[in-house]
Formats: structure tokens, C-alpha cells, sequence
């Protein structure tokens, strides 16, 4: 049975070989095509930026689209031309990319789904260095959440896009798989257990169901929690696997999120501005005057001009007025002929009016 079996396994194995390195030829080929358009856009003075959103975000849906009925996953079309888009576009220049850290981070995870491997990491502190270091220069790009699907909108995140200079250029949407790790393996002599705020909170039945007297302490993120508990035995932390791979720590339990379906969306943001792809989405801030009516007044140039929103959310405007903030995406581009006569229209009536940026659509 077993030489019979590798008997028909034989050629095919070949077979995959033999692809193997057509591919491997034609990835070459593509590499040098990228090479040669940093060359032309040299010659020409044209060295814009080398982060092109719109543009990759053409080519995978167009691959996507060509591969419809193909045996190779949709999703997977993604991840593989991301990587591929990433390493040539490494070879034109590198691209450095701020996010929250430690290593072993969601944000990590979310920032090599959109840019790909072929980075500079600049893992930071807090969601306001990423801010800092994406608008001083020291990073192209920065990567942080916005919103998750179980605790809502990321305050900080939402305070810091109001007042900074940089654009939203992506968005890239992970599924959250929260895992308990600790040093020994075991909850043995483990007093606490850490973890960013909105993990503790997404993880809060299950923690209360299963070690309701241990204490729980915030940390300014997931992997900073796990680099702890990598640390002292007596903590355990509340992570992703990739973390516990970063920091060697054995997983006690994986999946405690209470939500099965956890999600998280990280927007992408930068100095760039990303042009139309055909499929897109336009993040904004608006604030209303203080008067009766005023909201349905700001909404109905939407409704006028045939633009969706997929997204509304208020925050306090923090003047002890009871004023808000209102922070809203609308599908389309700003430059589409009906998104930007919406946006003419609500500029005038807002008492504060902020584009974020037009952007892929994931």
C-alpha cells in the first residue's frame, strides 16, 4: 500500500516542484518590473511616495475577480499578493510603520495584514507615539484601532483623529483570539492577571467565570501584558498567540473572548492621500450648531445625493456644553461627483468639519 502511494504521489509532488519554480521565476520578474519603475520614476524627478493604496488595492481585486471560480481561497488571493506587493515595493524603498507595542501585538498583526513582512517595525508606547511619529517623520505610516466589534469605538484613537494632520489611507479588519499565557504554563501562583483594558473587558464573563478572585490589572497593551508575564511568574496575561510565540509563553487557555465573532478595526494612517480605487470609503468628524433639528439638517445632503452611510457614531465634545463630536463613514470616494457635493453641502452648515481621508474599502 505505501509504495503504491507514493507511487501516485510522485508526479504530482513533481508537478508542484515544477510550478514551484515558474513561480518562483515569475515572482523574480515581477521584482525586477518594480525595480525598474523606481528607476523611471528617478529619472523623471517622480519620487512620490512609494505607498500606492489605491493602486494595491486595484490589483488584488482584480485578481480576486479573475480567480472567482478558481480552487485558490478569495481571502488568501489577499494575503499572498500583500506580501508579494510588500516585498516589491521593499526593494524601491522601505517603508517604516508605527504601531502599538511590544512585539507580539493586535496592531503588529494588523499592520503586517496591510503592509505585509517587508517593513521597518517601530513598535511604540501608547496610540498618542504612533500619532507622534507617523507626523514627525520617524515612521511612513502608523497602524491603530479604531473600533471593536464587542466594546465599540477606541476613545483615544478617536480623540487623537480629531486633532491630528494626518489622513486615513486603509483599514484592515482582524478577527480577535484572546489567550490566557503565563510563565509556568499553569495558573499556579498566579496573583494577577493583566491585559489592555479593552481585553480585560472583552474577556470579562469568561474571567468572571473562571477566576473571579484573581485580580485584574490594565496594561498599556495585549503584548506589553505578555512581556510581564514573561517576566513574573505570578502574572498571567491576556494576549494573541502571536505574543506568546514574541515572549515563549505556553497558552493556559485560548479563545476566552466572549464573543466568539471579535473583531477589530484598524485604520491605516499617514501623510498620503489615497486616490479613488472604484471601491471606496470616506471617514469624516462634524460637529452640529446648537440648535433644534440641526442633526437631520447635516444628514439630509447624504440622503439628497444618493450617499450611504455605514457608520455614526457621537463623542463629547468635552466644553461641559453637552455638545458632541459626530464621527461618520459614508461609502465612495471625496472626489466621486455626488460624495463631494455632499461634502460641500455639509461643510457649510457644521460647526466643525474634518475629512480623515477616502480610502480602500477592505
Amino acid at each position: 500500500m505505501d509504495k503504491l502511494l507514493q507511487e501516485k504521489l510522485k508526479p504530482l509532488r513533481e508537478r508542484i516542484d515544477a510550478i514551484d519554480h515558474e513561480i518562483l521565476s515569475l515572482l523574480n520578474q515581477r521584482a525586477q518590473a518594480a525595480v525598474d519603475v523606481g528607476k523611471v520614476k528617478h529619472e523623471f524627478q517622480a519620487d512620490g511616495p512609494v505607498l500606492k493604496p489605491e493602486r494595491e488595492a486595484q490589483i488584488i481585486r482584480r485578481l480576486q475577480d479573475l480567480n472567482e471560480r478558481g480552487v485558490f481561497p478569495r481571502e488568501s488571493v489577499h494575503a499572498v499578493w500583500a506580501e508579494i506587493i510588500s516585498a516589491c515595493r521593499g526593494l524601491e524603498r522601505g517603508l517604516t510603520v508605527a504601531y502599538l507595542g511590544p512585539e507580539g501585538s493586535f496592531s503588529e498583526q494588523a499592520a503586517f495584514e496591510y503592509y505585509g513582512h517587508a517593513i521597518q517595525k517601530l513598535p511604540c508606547p501608547s496610540f498618542d507615539e504612533v500619532f507622534r511619529a507617523v507626523e514627525a517623520g520617524q515612521a511612513d505610516v502608523g497602524m491603530v484601532p479604531v473600533e471593536n466589534s464587542t466594546e465599540g469605538a477606541v476613545n483615544r484613537t478617536q480623540d487623537l483623529l480629531l486633532s491630528t494632520t494626518l489622513k486615513v489611507h486603509g483599514e484592515r479588519i482582524i478577527a480577535i483570539r484572546h489567550c490566557l499565557m503565563t510563565q509556568g504554563g499553569s495558573m499556579d501562583n498566579v496573583k494577577v492577571i493583566m491585559g489592555h483594558p479593552q481585553a480585560l473587558a472583552q474577556c470579562h464573563n469568561w474571567l468572571q467565570q473562571h477566576y473571579p478572585n484573581l485580580e485584574r490589572v490594565p496594561a498599556a497593551s495585549n503584548s506589553e501584558a505578555a512581556r510581564h508575564a514573561a517576566e513574573e511568574g505570578s502574572v498571567a496575561a491576556i494576549a494573541g498567540e502571536a505574543a506568546a510565540l514574541v515572549w515563549n509563553l505556553p497558552i493556559v487557555a485560548a479563545g476566552i473572548q466572549d464573543d466568539p465573532n471579535n473583531k477589530t478595526r484598524f485604520l491605516a494612517i499617514g501623510h498620503l492621500d489615497s486616490l479613488q480605487s472604484g471601491k471606496d470609503q470616506t471617514s469624516l468628524i462634524f460637529a452640529v450648531p446648537n440648535r433644534i433639528g440641526a442633526v437631520y439638517d447635516l444628514l439630509s445632503p447624504f440622503v439628497q445625493n444618493n450617499v450611504s452611510m455605514t457608520r455614526f457614531e457621537s463623542r463629547p465634545a468635552r466644553t461641559g456644553q453637552w455638545e458632541y463630536y459626530f464621527y461618520v463613514d459614508i461609502l465612495g470616494h471625496r472626489n466621486d461627483k455626488n460624495v463631494a457635493k455632499a461634502l460641500a453641502e455639509l461643510e457649510k452648515k457644521s460647526a466643525f468639519f474634518k475629512i480623515l481621508g477616502s480610502y480602500p474599502l477592505q
